[in-house]
């Protein structure tokens, strides 16, 4: 097996989805593109709530519903990319994408040279473990994968 040269990447995937690992996520995918000349593609992924969420008996969702999805995802993309732009760094192409977060994500990593994702813990038990997307990413991606706990050199404490 060989090892990954990482002076050598080129299109960074991050996946965003609002969370502070997920924009440790983003800030360490812009570092490395710039210290790499790569470029990063921020994606989020949005989707429709399931029945179990709308309930039982309520009508479809109208289209104008989906939109604001769409928009809030939108939003929470521009938020997390307005935080880990700098002067002189890398241009961040905004994905917005409808389905799972996972599917999402492996499928905009198709042909990338990285994917980085944040990891969420909920508490010291989960902490020691991935979360589900990240988890399932890092099982199924075709490219390496960096995962972030959080912003480095940063160490929180749970109560």
């Amino acid at each position: 097996m060989s090892a990954i040269d990482i002076t050598k990447t080129g299109r960074i995937v991050a996946g965003v989805d609002g969370s502070p690992s997920s924009v440790a996520a983003l800030r360490w995918a812009v570092q490395q593109a710039k210290a790499t000349g790569g470029s990063v593609e921020a994606v989020i992924a949005w989707e429709v709530p399931s029945l179990e969420m709308t309930g039982y008996g309520w009508s479809p969702l109208t289209m104008a519903e989906c939109s604001e999805f769409m928009q809030s995802a939108s939003k929470t993309l521009a938020a997390a990319i307005a935080e880990v732009t700098t002067p002189g760094g890398p241009q961040i192409h905004s994905i917005v994408l409808q389905g799972t977060p996972a599917q999402v994500l492996l499928e905009a990593s198709a042909g990338a040279d990285l994917l980085v994702v944040g990891s969420r813990g909920q508490g010291l038990f989960a902490d020691a473990l991935l979360g589900s997307v990240s988890e399932h990413v890092f099982q199924h991606a075709q490219c390496p994968v960096v995962i972030m706990r959080g912003e480095p050199g940063k160490h929180t404490r749970v109560a």
